[in-house]
Formats: structure tokens, sequence, C-alpha cells
């Protein structure tokens, strides 16, 4: 794992002074533009206007495009009924819809990167149609995960979607993983998913804390990356088994707290300790693994994780 970066403070920026005027976002034009409005035309939609982003001056069609033509990109986080259901009131309640996805084109269909909970809200109210921001550069997809604001993802959600992505693009790009360190924003959601995929019920928050010290993007083919994942997957549900053991053992003592698997993770994690600025992965988890595996429970007390008890992920995220 490479030194930490200290941050680079940003230059200020004298007010309105980047990307275009407004008469500048006007009217978008170009063969690609025009070529995927002839497309939305041919597939059913309509295009309602095209302009150039103000802040990066790239063109977007705003399309009313058939939602049956519409789904999700298939490596995103599945959609929560709850959020639907309330998004379905509120369209309902002020009978508008006034915030339109963003959608790329694939063959003839429409694939939402962020938008997914307005969809099936529209399409579970019967709607026709939607309308929508469609991107000629269809891998806008995958750098959209890092701009999503529709409804925060927890870390699962966060893990899932990541992994899904790794393995939609190891189909499609031989380059290697760290290159594509924005759209997956940090290598413990890589790790991370794995785990969710086989424990949907993982604590995945207690192990952060160790993950952002030994794990690290991979310079390999995102195909070959996907299999060292899985491999560190399995150490860190290895890891999981011990530290779940470790407290079950504290609950038949009668210690109670929903942070007794953070608390745990605490007392084992080394690194946390260390001023070293990289770690082995194997070596690190080889060494936190055993320790969870000797954990001595009978010196536990209860204060002791009281005293603990605000500085982790609780249990259940």
């Amino acid at each position: 794992m490479p030194p930490r970066k200290k941050p680079v403070r940003r230059k200020k920026v004298a007010p309105a002074s980047v990307g275009l005027t407004a008469a500048q976002t006007r009217n978008a034009s170009g063969a690609e533009v025009d070529r995927l409005a002839s497309q939305i035309e041919d597939d059913g939609g309509a295009v309602l206007g095209r302009y150039n982003d103000p802040f990066g001056g790239k063109p977007v069609v705003l399309a009313a495009l058939p939602v049956e033509k519409v789904e999700p990109t298939p490596y995103q986080r599945d959609p929560s009924d709850a959020h639907v259901k309330r998004l379905m009131g509120v369209i309902e309640t002020i009978g508008r819809f006034l915030d339109p996805i963003v959608a790329i084109r694939d063959d003839g269909q429409y694939l939402t990167p962020n938008g997914n909970h307005r969809l099936q809200a529209l399409k579970k109210l019967g709607v026709r149609t939607i309308t929508a921001l469609v991107v000629p550069d269809p891998q806008v997809a995958f750098k959209i995960l890092a701009l999503n604001t529709e409804k925060a993802h927890n870390l699962r959600e966060k893990s899932l979607e990541t992994i899904r992505m790794a393995r939609a693009l190891a189909k499609m790009s031989d380059d290697a993983e760290k290159s594509y360190a924005f759209e997956f924003e940090q290598p413990s959601f890589l790790t991370l998913g794995v785990c969710y995929e086989d424990r949907p019920r993982l604590s995945g928050g207690a192990y952060q804390s160790i993950l952002r010290r030994v794990d690290e993007f991979l310079d390999e083919p995102v195909a070959k990356a996907l299999k060292e994942r899985e491999r560190r997957g399995r150490k860190i549900l290895k890891l999981d088994d011990a530290v779940s053991a470790a407290v079950e053992k504290l609950k038949a003592r009668g210690l109670t707290s929903p942070y007794l698997k953070p608390f745990v993770v605490s007392r084992v994690n080394y690194t946390r300790f260390s001023k070293a600025t990289s770690f082995d992965f194997d070596e690190a988890l080889d060494k936190i693994i055993a320790s969870a595996q000797k954990f001595n429970v009978d010196r536990v007390k209860q204060q002791d994780v009281v005293r603990a008890g605000g500085g982790g992920a609780p249990e259940e995220e």
C-alpha cells in the first residue's frame, strides 16, 4: 500500500469563471449528438432539446423515452421498495415528474445508471414515458456511481454495486483494475462486495478500518483482479467467522452491545496502532485472524465495551 498522499488544496477560482456561458450551452451540434438524436426518434422517443453541459461542454440530449425501453444498468444496487413507494407518493401528490434520469443508449434500449428508483416508481404508477438526459458517451455509466445522489448508499449497497461494475467491465476491458480507481472509489468496496455476495448480512463496516490500511487497487486486468478479490474476500469471511465466534462467547458471558463485533475487531487489529505506511495483505490478515481466533473473552468487562461503543459501526448496517 503506497504512502498516503497529503490532500491537495483546491485553488480558489473567481466566481462565474469556469465553463460555458448560458448562450454557449444552447443547441449542441456534431455528428455524434445528431446520430443519437436520430436514434432516439427511431426508437419511439422524442427529442425535447439538446445542449452542451455547462461545466465540461459535452453534448446532452433531453428526451422523452418510452418507459418500457428503459432499464437500470445490471450492476447497480437493487431498488428499495420503501423508497420507491415514497417516490410514488410524492409524484402523485405534486402531479409532476420533475427529475429526469440519466440514460445511455444500448442497441435500441436505454440503461439508467442512477435513476432506478425513479424508473421503478413511474413503472408502478403506469406511466408511459420518462424524461431522460441521454448522454452519447456510454462510459458515463461506469462513472455515475461517484455522482449518484438519488438515495444515499450504505456500505453494503456501495460494495455490491462496485463489484457488479467490476464484473461488467471485466467482459469489455483489458485495462488494469487500478485504472478504474475513480469509478471504484475504494479498493475495500471491491473486496467487501465479494463478501456481501456470499454473506448478505455481513457487518462489513467492522472491517473497513483494516481494509483501509491493507487493501489497494491491483495492477492486473480487471478479469484477473476479480479472482484476487474473491480470494481476499474469503480471508475477510474467515476473519468474520473468528470474530463472530468471539462475539458469541462475549454474549454468553452476559455482555451486550450493538458494537460487540467492531469492539473485537478493534482489539485484534494491530494495524490501527502501527506507524507503517504499507502492509502485505496476507501477512496482515493472517496475523489478525490468528488474534481473533485466540481472543480471550475472560479479560473483557462490560465497561470496556461501553467505552468503545461510539468507535465503530453497529453490528447490522
